[in-house]
């Protein structure tokens, strides 16, 4: 036997050992996936039952500290459990390819060798050949089989577990609004609703992904090319400010000027009364209840309201509460004949309206888009489409100059798009490639670049507000994305509820500074002011972060949730609980409780500020409180 010959001999050995590690490496993977699938239907890792036993056991003992603090740590634990799920099976597909690739490769290897060896008879060499194809065929076959069968099982874990997060956020919504109705603390929200309403695993998610996703860039109207070609000079450099001084001095949008939750009013009350009507200056019932929040502009405070039926906007004299004008959405070219299924705790009127102190804008949970200008006059109007999610349209508009922006994110085709405030034309529109959102538009101005910031999973996005351009985009966010994001000393900050809250660095090529886990909201955004950053929970607690470090500095368990955001002014913290208690504290390091104020009936609207008052949309009426 030649020296060559031992030298194939102990290659086909080693390929051949290659091809049984990786085989047998890959029917391993194959078991475990299977096995997981049968674990995920015999244990549920939303341990539904387990949590809404203690949030009842909590509603019986709102005090009691100890039993809060076990729901939240089972809480954490169902979130680690669906996170590690989702590992799993994402890895053991990748390892299970890696293994049946390695497999076929050292086959391959092993018959190439094969053929190098010394020659035989024909009859023997025809029963090899024989032999060998059939072992090919069964080979393929056995591991397309494998391959199929992993894949399928992989599927149908990642599709059981969010049917399982479905089914709890469909029970958590139905408690929710009978609840709404009571008086019962909004605890609950630890138990029921932050375990499903907030991370809602997409059903179709393998039915989208097979779709081809149209190529992310900027749609131009053709009518305004050398406009934006005009403008796109100006892009890095922006010499005005924004929000600018007129802005300031009034509040145009949701969360204040630039969406960012900073009012910038002074001498605001800290105390009133609305049972003993104490700093309380006039209240105004509201024809249609709805769940968006009061914008100021001059003398005129703007609300919207609808039901299935009618869409209303409204212009109150914000001195003496008088009902100025009510201007009605209807007649809209393609507005659909039945409005969308919504829930209750967002209604057909959740978008905060906006105005750039010559007109009004109001969007619709059916699309439904229209502009009037301070007297009421309707200057036009359009529909947007019909909204693909289960919740219609949600997210408020903001104006950059003559620009109105939408964030229109649903579950195919989203996009954000800027319009002409003038006559509605689209000036410009970018495709998105996430899912469906409600959180709003903030516009900073972040050195000489004016963007538009985006929360939606599975990513924050920067566009340029002049051209739509994408700037910027991370990765870092899941779920149906509600908290818009924050902004404070060139840092971004995001979060959502079976997430994580990020402090990113943005900029050609964004990087997360930090991230953190102990709280997360899905209804109310978080504020950020000089190097704090103010996160509240719709449970009911609230944490004070380091901007720059990520550390928390304070936390605080209140007895009621929140829907409203947190306003800053005058260097304090406004936040409306669900109750309709105003809770006020300093914006410092160390928790400082200046005044709790009700209001006398509940509210999960965010309040708006005007020349030393504060302006509060209830459940039924609107209030305007001041010294």
């Amino acid at each position: 036997m030649t020296n060559k010959f031992k030298i194939n001999r102990t290659n086909l050995s080693l390929w051949k050992g290659i091809a049984m590690v990786a085989g047998t490496f890959s029917f391993i993977i194959c078991m475990l996936v299977l096995v997981n699938y049968i674990q995920i239907n015999r244990i549920d890792p939303v341990n539904t039952e387990v949590i809404n036993s203690l949030v009842d056991r909590l509603n019986d003992n709102p005090n009691d500290d100890q039993l809060r603090e076990q729901i939240r740590e089972m809480d954490l634990l169902v979130r680690k459990a669906y996170f590690t799920n989702q590992w799993q099976v994402k890895a053991g597909g990748y390892l299970f390819l890696f293994g049946i690739i390695v497999t076929a490769i050292a086959l391959q290897l092993f018959y190439a060798g094969k053929r190098q060896l010394p020659q035989i008879s024909e009859e023997e060499e025809e029963n090899i050949i024989l032999f060998r194809e059939k072992a090919r065929k069964w080979i393929v076959v056995g591991g397309f089989g494998m391959v199929g069968i992993t894949m399928i099982f992989a599927f149908l874990t990642h599709k059981e577990l969010g049917n399982q997060f479905t089914e709890a956020a469909k029970i958590a919504k139905a408690e929710k609004t009978e609840n709404t109705q009571s008086d019962v603390p909004v605890v609950e929200v630890v138990g029921k609703e932050e375990i499903a309403g907030s991370v809602v695993v997409e059903e179709k998610v393998a039915e989208e992904f097979k779709e081809e996703t149209p190529k992310e860039e900027t749609l131009v109207s053709v009518a305004k090319k050398e406009e934006v070609v005009v403008e796109k000079a100006k892009t890095n450099s922006y010499k005005g400010t924004y929000p600018t001084e007129e802005m300031m001095a009034n509040f145009p949008s949701f969360r204040g000027p630039a969406g960012n939750g900073i009012a910038f009013q002074k001498n605001i009350p800290n105390e009133w009364d609305g049972a003993s009507g104490k700093n309380i200056l006039w209240k105004q019932p509201v024809p249609i209840h709805a769940y968006n929040s009061p914008v100021i502009w001059g003398n005129k405070l703007f609300l919207s309201g609808a039901n299935a039926t009618s869409r209303e906007v409204y212009c109150y004299d914000r001195n003496n509460g008088k009902l100025l004008w009510t201007a009605k959405a209807d007649q809209i070219p393609g507005s659909p004949a039945n409005p969308p299924e919504v829930t209750p705790d967002t209604g057909h009127a959740a978008s905060t309206v906006t105005t750039d102190g010559n007109s009004v804008f109001a969007v619709f949970s059916n699309g439904d888009l229209i502009a009037v200008d301070m007297s009421g006059k309707r200057q036009w109007a359009k529909n947007l489409g019909v909204p693909d999610n289960h919740y219609g349209h949600s997210s408020s508009l903001i104006v950059f100059e003559d620009k109105l922006i939408v964030q229109y994110d649903q579950k195919k085709n989203s996009k954000v798009m800027a319009l002409s405030t003038s006559n509605g034309e689209e000036v410009w529109s970018t495709v998105r490639k996430v899912r469906v959102s409600w959180s709003s538009p903030v516009i900073v101005n972040n050195g000489g670049q004016v963007e538009v910031i985006l929360a939606a999973d599975p990513c924050i996005a920067s566009y340029d507000a002049y051209t739509g351009k994408e700037l910027w985009k991370i990765d870092c966010i899941t779920g149906e994305v509600g908290p818009s994001v924050a902004y404070a000393n060139g840092i971004v900050f995001a979060l959502n509820e079976y997430a994580s809250l990020v402090a990113i660095k943005p900029g050609e090529k964004p990087e997360i500074l930090w991230e953190a886990y102990d709280y997360l909201s899905d209804v109310p955004s978080p504020v950020a002011y000089n190097d704090l950053l103010f996160v509240v929970t719709s449970y009911g607690a609230v944490a004070c972060y380091n901007a720059k470090a990520g550390e928390i500095l304070w936390e605080k368990e209140f007895d009621a949730g929140f829907y409203a955001s947190p306003i800053l002014a005058d260097g304090k913290i406004y936040l409306m609980d669900r109750k309709g208690v105003m809770h006020i504290f300093k914006a410092e390091k160390e928790y400082v409780e200046l005044a709790t104020s009700s209001l006398g009936e509940k509210s999960d609207a965010s309040p708006a500020f005007a020349d030393g008052r504060v302006y509060i949309r209830g459940e039924k009426n609107l209030y305007c409180i001041g010294k």
